[in-house]
C-alpha cells in the first residue's frame, strides 16, 4: 500500500470514485447535485498534469481505494488577506467498501505532510452539512470550522 501522485492509468478508478462522492451529495441534496462526476475525462487528465492541483491516490496493489484533490492557493498582494500559502483539499473521497480501514486518515495525513514540505501555512476544505460521516471524519483529524457558508432556499 502507498500514497503516490495519481498518474493516467488510475483514471478509470478516479472516475468511479468520483461517482460514488457525488452519490453521496445527490443523496443528500438531490436540489443541488446531479447523478453524475465532477469532471470528465478530459478534465481529469488535465487536472492529472497539472503541478498546482495535485491528486493523491491511495494505492493498494495496484487498486485505487481513495483519493485527495489538492488545489494550492495564495493571496498575493490582496487588500485584506494575508500572502499565506495553504493547500486546499478540493475532494477527498474512499472507496465505499473500504471505509473504516484508515484510509481516509492515511490520505489526510499524507496531505498534511506534503502541505508541509511545501511550506504551506494550512490546509483547508470545505465539507457539506449533509455529509455526516465526512464531518466527523473532519473533526476527528482536529480540523475546525473557518468559516460557515449559510443558505436559505426561496
Amino acid at each position: 500500500m502507498e500514497i503516490r501522485r495519481a498518474e493516467e492509468r488510475d483514471m478509470p478508478a478516479i472516475m468511479e470514485l468520483l461517482a460514488q462522492v457525488n452519490l453521496v451529495h445527490h443523496k443528500g441534496r438531490p436540489d443541488l447535485f446531479n447523478i453524475g462526476t465532477k469532471y470528465t475525462t478530459e478534465e481529469l487528465r488535465d487536472l492529472i498534469h497539472n503541478d498546482q492541483k495535485p491528486i493523491f491516490v491511495f494505492d493498494d496493489e495496484g487498486t485505487v481505494r481513495g483519493y485527495a484533490f489538492c488545489v494550492f492557493q495564495q493571496h498575493v498582494n490582496d487588500n485584506i488577506l494575508t500572502d499565506i500559502k495553504t493547500l486546499y483539499i478540493d475532494d477527498l473521497c474512499v472507496d465505499e467498501n473500504c471505509r473504516g480501514k484508515h484510509v481516509g486518515r492515511r490520505l489526510y495525513d499524507h496531505v498534511l505532510q506534503f502541505a508541509k514540505e511545501q511550506g504551506c501555512y494550512n490546509v483547508t476544505l470545505n465539507v457539506w452539512s449533509c455529509n455526516e460521516s465526512a464531518m466527523g471524519f473532519y473533526e476527528a483529524c482536529g480540523l475546525k470550522p473557518q468559516k460557515v457558508g449559510m443558505e436559505i432556499i426561496l
